[in-house]
């Protein structure tokens, strides 16, 4: 698919000038590594509100069920505008054709979790939740992809969010083709060790919906599917879970693999499980049998190629 993916993104993440005090929060991998694969729609809440810049900072004050967006210094309450700004705009992203979203970490408006509610008397904090936009795009929004800033430096997250836009991209493209039962049923096919690698008991549910597609209605079918997809996504590909993934491609290869090559092989998944080598390295030795034996089956699998090798997000151990 050569079209970029379009992300919404907290401005401040792309360099724009927009913070409170004047400043922005460039993020390097955000628009140096990921940035040429994606298209970025940015949103500033503040700004976007009415609010200046610079401008006096502000935190969620209150209870945790309903906190109140204040400047902290002169204790204007601006949620109401803040409110009334995020409803309007999460409609008119829908027009975006989003298929995801970076926020900006401990922003009362923009933080994904985490974010502090103070206590009115000023004596600490009582506990944490999203930024106000956050919860109401999330909440709009609730099979999109997301990550915020400080969670992408985390690798296995990282490689988690990005995976997860990409599939999204391609399930928007298929239900955006007005797809057939074959359709679904090759799109299915082709994610399997993608979905095996994050979770068996959702891959078989959703064959099971896929065996059943010609008697469920279009749209219901599009939404169990997409959300059980997204679903099994959202739980993070273990060492473990990669390693049994691994383990089933080599059976692929039992009739045609020497004593020796699958040996080899063996070794390899092996030392990926105790954490010695990277995914990359025996992701890449299949790849090279796939290649070498013209295995068709595998050769559809976006699990052996579900994001740019660019991203290097498999060279870590």
């Amino acid at each position: 698919m050569d079209e970029q993916i379009r992300l919404g993104i907290s401005s401040c993440l792309l360099g724009n000038e927009v913070r409170y005090n004047g400043g922005h929060q460039l993020d390097l991998f955000i628009t140096k590594t990921l940035g040429p694969f994606v298209e970025f729609v940015p949103v500033c809440p503040e700004v976007e509100c009415g609010l200046g810049v610079p401008r006096e900072s502000m935190r969620l004050v209150g209870t945790m069920d309903n906190p109140r967006l204040l400047t902290t210094k002169s204790g204007i309450d601006h949620t109401d505008r803040m409110q009334e700004w995020a409803r309007k705009k999460v409609r008119e992203l829908e027009q975006e054709n989003l298929c995801g979203f970076i926020f900006k970490s401990k922003s009362p408006s923009s933080g994904m979790e985490r974010v502090r509610v103070y206590r009115p008397d000023g004596t600490g904090y009582v506990g944490t939740r999203p930024g106000m936009f956050a919860e109401l795009f999330m909440n709009h929004f609730p099979l999109l992809p997301v990550e915020e800033d400080g969670r992408l430096h985390d690798i296995a997250l990282r490689e988690n969010f990005i995976e997860q836009i990409f599939v999204y991209r391609r399930w928007r493209k298929l239900v955006a083709d007005h797809f057939s039962t074959g359709d679904l049923v090759a799109f299915h096919t082709d994610h399997k060790l993608l979905l095996m690698a994050h979770s068996i008991t959702h891959y078989r549910t959703l064959g099971t919906l896929v065996a059943q597609a010609k008697k469920i209605p279009r749209v219901e079918l599009v939404s169990r599917y997409e959300s059980g997809l997204m679903q099994a996504l959202r739980l993070k590909a273990t060492v473990k879970k990669h390693a049994n993934v691994l383990q089933h491609m080599l059976g692929y290869f039992k009739t045609v693999l020497s004593a020796e090559e699958k040996q080899e092989l063996l070794d390899l998944i092996e030392n990926y499980r105790k954490g010695y080598y990277p995914l990359i390295v025996p992701i890449t030795l299949i790849n090279h049998y796939v290649r070498k034996y013209n295995e068709k089956y595998l050769a559809r699998q976006h699990y052996l190629n579900p994001h740019p090798t660019e991203l290097k997000l498999r060279n870590h151990a």
